[in-house]
């Protein structure tokens, strides 16, 4: 009888660019549910969760969990997720993502993106190892995970590792749950902001980590969900992309849920899920 297949892979076989030669110092961490999380992860890999292979339909997603770049909910926002999205044939990438930290990195700002980057490519370049099609591979992040989703799916011209230019960096969807996307103002989230750019970031930084300030014409279509009493990361975050994503014409479905908070992954009385996938085979990224 087939069965899921799961096989984790170093996102960087030849050893992590940049990083400075320190020991790990991330650890795990149980939640009282028994979900775990990796708390400051810096060692990056990328978990294949797949269908079995005749009931593969092409489809990929590049999973982000989130954790305010601080640690990472692996189960919550990662592998939960991961194993109902293989019952729809869809073939999951978890990215354990390392998260900002100045004696690792030579720029803590862009360490996750690097990753995030680098496994897109990944997905791209072994694509027909797994059996997708990627004009149908996206990519999926929660809280702070979804800010580096958004970041993915707006930086994609502009690969940081430029030997292997920025053909296949691109996702072709986007779906964001409770999102962090803005380094602004009272909006954005405080831990992701001083995580990423530190005590006295520059203008051009707080800019550029601002995910609507960087949408174009060409970013990927967007699916976003986000509670309107969400204390964590403002609801102002999804409106200020959602916004933003209008303003260039680019699709986008936004799924306001009245009560929430943050946080609640798959756990939530409104099926989100449900209606993400219709979105999903509507817009013609699963099949019917």
């Amino acid at each position: 009888m087939s069965q899921i297949i799961q096989q984790s892979m170093d996102l960087y076989p030849q050893g992590v660019p940049e990083a400075t030669a320190l020991p790990s110092g991330e650890f795990l961490s149980t939640n009282r549910e028994g979900e775990v999380s990796v708390v400051a992860p810096d060692k990056p890999t990328l978990t294949v969760v797949a269908p079995p292979k005749e009931k593969r339909n092409g489809s990929g997603i590049l999973l982000c969990p989130g954790g305010g770049y601080e640690r990472l909910a692996m189960d919550r926002e990662g592998f939960h997720v991961a194993q109902r999205l293989v019952q729809y044939g869809i073939t999951v990438f978890v990215l354990k993502y390392r998260v900002p930290s100045a004696m690792g990195m030579q720029d803590p700002s862009i360490g996750p993106l690097q990753d995030a980057q680098q496994a897109m490519w990944l997905i791209h370049s072994q694509r027909a190892r797994w059996a997708i099609d990627t004009s149908k591979v996206g990519v999926m992040g929660f809280s702070a995970g979804g800010h580096l989703a958004a970041t993915l799916s707006t930086w994609f011209k502009k690969p940081l590792f430029p030997e292997r230019g920025r053909k296949h960096l691109r996702p072709a969807f986007q779906i964001l749950i409770y999102p962090v996307i803005s380094m602004e103002g009272d909006i954005t989230h405080q831990g992701c902001r001083h995580a990423l750019l530190g005590e006295n970031p520059t203008v051009e930084k707080v800019k550029g980590l601002s995910v609507q300030t960087q949408v174009t014409t060409n970013t990927p279509p967007a699916y976003m969900v986000h509670a309107n009493d969400d204390k964590s990361v403002p609801v102002a975050n999804a409106l200020c992309f959602h916004q933003a994503l209008i303003e260039k014409r680019v699709p986008v479905q936004l799924l306001l849920l009245p009560k929430g908070g943050h946080g609640f992954g798959l756990h939530h009385p409104t099926d989100w899920f449900a209606n993400m996938m219709e979105w999903l085979t509507i817009e013609g990224y699963v099949d019917k």
